[in-house]
């Protein structure tokens, strides 16, 4: 269903205040030739080579953050110095700094208004799903749709004072995500590749999960590795043998570290992006032994088949890396029964976008810092906003390695 080429599953209608929080013609949701139009222009910026070039602003921002924990840590006038932080936090401002500075050449604090905004309409999308869809509210001016409607005009508004700073500033427009898609719509021609408007949905959509996804991963890893410190010390000493205790990580790097890449996987396999993937029969078609008639929605329940005991064994409900010592593919019963950025054509184009980030920040983090264990006050309640995040944050205590 999901490796098919033909468009006989499409994706699934989704409710107004989803479509409004990364656009109607972005990746997310566009069909057909529009996809394969913009998928080809993007992919480039997703390339190897372009993200060996994304791996050194994702080590500059990370050393900031490290940098100011640093400093808060030697305020501690003790012998092992301790400090607590809200992890989730620290990752979601960490990784909107990461995909602002790489994809889009601003900062976070530059696209601050963006990121506002995305997460009040994500706020507004969750306490839709309370009520119930009626086709056609959606163009209502309800106290609740006007919000809406502001908070999109007002992302809308910074997305395009970023865009035209680009057009001012650089006559080649340069090579990262806004570069490429501004070439797009620049082409010399009768026609453009790429409107303004879908240069602005696509922003809208790398903004939210260039951002999201990954602060969501590097949370759950660390909550994992909080509880599991035998864990967080086998990462440490292949980091330490890999790469020392300064050295900055790099692509040749991330190849070496395969306990890390376990970890990761194990992660995503317990509290991965999303909680289910759903699809629409465009024809009548037969799947199996199952007749799906023609406009019928399939949901793929994620979390459901990542605990799946007869694919993944009686420890499945367990956190237990090794299971991917062979590969992903031979972790379970199915070579596809991980499915945290789905497979196929429509799988997730930032996929190693974000298995990089998230390899530098831990990678850098267990150089330097040790997790000691979740703080008192931490509630083990995992929620779907969207994503898979952690309802009441992360507080975590930390200390500063000995050098």
């Amino acid at each position: 269903m999901l490796s098919n080429k033909l468009g006989f599953f499409v994706k699934s209608k989704a409710r107004p205040e989803a479509v409004k929080l990364v656009g109607s013609k972005g990746l997310v949701f566009i069909e057909g030739a529009d996809w394969v139009r913009h998928r080809r222009i993007l992919n480039p910026a997703f390339s190897i080579d372009r993200l060996k070039i994304m791996t050194t602003v994702m080590v500059d921002c990370t050393l900031k953050m490290l940098e100011e924990w640093r400093k808060e840590s030697t305020k501690e006038e003790t012998e092992h110095p301790k400090i607590k932080k809200e992890m989730n936090e620290e990752f979601q401002r960490l990784t909107a700094d990461i995909i602002a500075t790489s994809a889009f050449g601003s900062s976070y604090v530059e696209g601050i208004e963006v990121f506002r905004s995305q997460m009040e309409l994500k706020r507004c999308y969750t306490t839709s799903l309370n009520q119930v869809s009626i086709p056609g509210t959606q163009y209502l001016p309800t106290p609740s749709n006007i919000r809406v409607w502001k908070l999109e005009r007002k992302m809308d508004n910074s997305i395009k004072r970023i865009i035209s700073s680009r057009l001012q500033s650089k006559s080649d427009y340069g090579d990262d995500l806004l570069g490429i898609l501004l070439k797009a719509y620049n082409t010399e021609g009768k026609e453009r590749k790429m409107s303004i408007e879908e240069i602005i949905h696509e922003c809208r959509t790398f903004f939210f999960g260039g951002h999201e996804t990954t602060s969501n991963l590097l949370a759950w890893t660390t909550m994992l590795l909080s509880l599991h410190q035998d864990w967080q010390e086998k990462l440490r000493e292949e980091i330490f043998k890999e790469c020392g205790k300064e050295k900055t990580p790099d692509s040749e790097t991330f190849s070496k570290l395969k306990l890390m890449n376990m970890v990761i996987m194990e992660s995503l396999r317990l509290y991965g992006p999303v909680s289910a993937l759903a699809r629409e029969a465009s024809v009548n078609i037969k799947l199996g032994d199952l007749e799906i008639p023609k406009g019928t929605t399939v949901v793929i329940p994620l979390l459901k088949m990542h605990s799946d005991k007869t694919l993944w064994g009686s420890d499945a409900d367990k956190f237990n890396p090794m299971r991917f010592a062979n590969g992903v593919s031979r972790a379970a019963n199915h070579p596809n029964a991980l499915l945290a950025f789905s497979v196929g054509p429509r799988a997730c184009i930032g996929q190693n976008f974000v298995m990089i980030e998230a390899k530098t920040v831990l990678t850098m983090i267990l150089q330097r810092f040790r997790f000691i264990s979740l703080c008192d006050e931490y509630k083990h309640t995992p929620v779907d906003n969207v994503t898979i995040q952690p309802q009441y944050g992360l507080p975590v205590m930390l200390q500063p390695l000995e050098d």
